[in-house]
């Protein structure tokens, strides 16, 4: 009697909670697991990416930023006369530490945003997908005019990703909010 007390007492307190993948329908879905577990892949992928990049910057710092590309474009065998390298040569006389610094300190806010978005979106959290749809709304202005500004695959690529996450938690959301719009007629 007094389990059977227990056990009904934690099914309610189970359906009565926002996050429970039983009293979410949508949660049980084999696609919308797929789709949130690729979504959050690739943030937690520009994490780790934007890390590298800080780091990068950091080790920077107290190195003469000209010699290192040198010896870079030594390494994979460029010749230093180059077009690519000298245009990378005028640019690195402009960066210093300051610009280092700031850039480090970008790069790991960006990617602790995207380790909080890629955690939240893995663990299926409903406030996640409001966080991703809201951040990538934010992005598009910026990413549209870098493409305007430079027309290259790269960019294209990121925005068409960017546009194809937006979509897909769009629809998701407006699945979740108004399910008999969504549900087939019969």
């Amino acid at each position: 009697m007094l389990q059977a007390k227990v056990s009904r007492q934690e099914q309610e307190e189970r359906s009565a909670h926002p996050d429970d993948r039983s009293a979410d329908p949508r949660r049980a879905s084999p696609e919308h697991r797929r789709g949130l577990l690729l979504i959050g892949l690739f943030k937690l992928s520009k994490a780790i990416l934007s890390v590298a990049l800080g780091v990068g910057a950091l080790k920077l710092l107290h190195h003469d930023i000209a010699s290192v590309i040198l010896h870079i474009s030594e390494v994979l065998k460029i010749d230093p006369e180059n077009r690519l390298v000298g245009v990378v040569m005028s640019k690195a006389d402009l960066i210093g530490a300051p610009q280092l610094k700031h850039f480090s300190v970008l790069t790991f806010t960006y990617a602790g945003l995207c380790l909080i978005e890629g955690t939240g979106l893995m663990l299926e959290k409903r406030w996640a997908e409001y966080f991703t749809l809201t951040l990538t709304i934010l992005a598009l202005p910026w990413e549209c005019f870098e493409l305007y500004r430079e027309f290259t695959i790269p960019r294209i690529t990121l925005l068409v990703v960017n546009l194809a996450v937006l979509a897909y938690l769009v629809w998701l959301l407006r699945k979740q909010l108004w399910p008999e719009r969504s549900a087939p007629a019969s």
